[in-house]
């Protein structure tokens, strides 16, 4: 390879390593909600850092999105979701496959795991399994898709102003 060219991933194996990575994450996270359920609900919680960080069942369940809003909006969320995943997976289709942009790649890999993993708690339960719990902060009770969403979206807010800073890293999205 010539000193300054882009290494291009070859399509069907960079697609398969992804889509591989978000099953994997995916699956963790509805293993997880049903350990969750099953270890649980209706128990005291799991001090696993006393007064600081509990596995504790959120009772009644979350049935609205981040942080408790729009309580029993199933069909509003679970709708904006799916549109949320089709540009997701849009710009991951889109995205050029170069090492510039595996950070953009790994973005999309943990948005659209997160989106799924909840999604699919709503259409399959009515409502989304939380719980993890910051005692100490008292912060929102939640779950491992949560956790996937909000890492995505600070690593999509840092690599903004870091990484893709001009207007020509995200032409790839145009036309």
């Amino acid at each position: 390879m010539k000193s300054g060219t882009q290494h291009v991933y070859k399509p069907l194996p960079y697609y398969f390593v992804c889509i591989g990575i978000t099953v994997l994450l995916f699956a963790a996270d509805q293993i997880s909600k049903q350990l969750a359920r099953v270890m649980l609900m209706q128990k005291e919680d799991v001090k696993l850092i006393p007064g600081i960080l509990h596995l504790h069942y959120l009772y009644p369940e979350n049935r609205g999105i981040a942080f408790g809003l729009m309580q029993g909006g199933t069909t509003v969320t679970a709708v904006l979701t799916v549109v949320l995943m089709a540009v997701i997976a849009y710009v991951f289709i889109r995205i050029p496959r170069t090492k510039k942009y595996l950070w953009l790649t790994a973005i999309c890999i943990l948005l659209f795991s997160g989106a799924a993993g909840n999604l699919t708690d709503r259409l399959a339960r009515g409502f989304v399994i939380d719980f993890i719990y910051f005692i100490l902060i008292d912060f929102p009770v939640f779950n491992v898709a949560d956790m996937y969403v909000v890492t995505g979206a600070a690593l999509l807010f840092i690599t903004t102003l870091l990484v893709y800073k001009d207007d020509e890293d995200f032409a790839f999205l145009k036309g």
